[in-house]
C-alpha cells in the first residue's frame, strides 16, 4: 500500500515527492530583458486552449528571474529533446546561459533556442496568483515544431521517453 498523507507544512516532503511520481516534458522559456536576454528551465507546461491559443506556465516566485517573467511582454516556451539535459541543466542555475547555444532573436526580441522540439512564441494574456508560483498565461502568436524525442522529468531527474511496442 502506497504511503498516505495530509499535505501541510510537516510533510511538504512527502508532497513533493508524490508531485515527483508524474512525468513531465521539460521547457526553457525566454524573454527579452534590459539586460540582455533571460532564460529558466521548467516543467510545468501545458496547454490551455485551441482557440483562442492559450498555454501556461508556472515560475516560481522565490526565484530571482520570477518578475521579469511575469512582467514579459513577449516570452518563447521551448519543448526539450532528450539530447538537450545540458541546456536546460544550464539555466535551473544561470538565466544567462546562452553563449553555448544556437540563437536568434524574434521580431520582437524574444530569444528563440534554435534545434528543439516544439517552440511557443507568446504574448503575455494573463498573470494569476498560485501559492508559491504564479501561473503565466501566454496568447500564442506562432509555433514551430520538429521530430525527436522528448526529455522528461520525474522523481527529480532528467529521463527520455520509451514509447512501448
Amino acid at each position: 500500500m502506497p504511503d498516505s498523507f495530509i499535505p501541510g507544512p510537516q510533510t511538504m516532503r512527502a508532497f513533493r515527492d508524490a508531485l515527483g511520481r508524474f512525468a513531465t516534458g521539460v521547457t526553457v522559456v525566454t524573454t527579452r530583458t534590459d539586460d540582455g536576454p533571460l532564460g529558466i528551465t521548467a516543467n510545468s507546461f501545458s496547454s490551455v486552449s485551441l482557440d483562442p491559443p492559450l498555454v501556461l506556465w508556472s515560475p516560481a516566485k522565490a526565484s530571482r528571474r520570477h518578475d521579469p517573467f511575469v512582467e514579459a511582454e513577449h516570452f518563447a516556451i521551448h519543448v526539450m529533446a532528450s539530447h538537450q539535459a545540458d541546456i536546460c541543466g544550464g539555466f535551473v542555475t544561470e538565466g544567462n546561459a546562452f553563449e553555448p547555444l544556437q540563437w536568434a532573436r524574434s521580431d520582437r526580441g524574444t530569444p528563440l533556442i534554435e534545434g528543439c522540439l516544439a517552440r511557443f512564441e507568446c504574448a503575455r494574456h494573463a498573470v494569476h496568483d498560485a501559492g508559491d508560483h504564479s501561473i503565466v498565461i501566454g496568447r500564442v502568436l506562432g509555433a514551430t515544431f520538429g521530430e525527436g524525442n522528448p526529455l522528461l522529468f520525474v522523481s527529480g531527474r532528467y529521463g527520455r521517453f520509451e514509447a512501448q511496442s
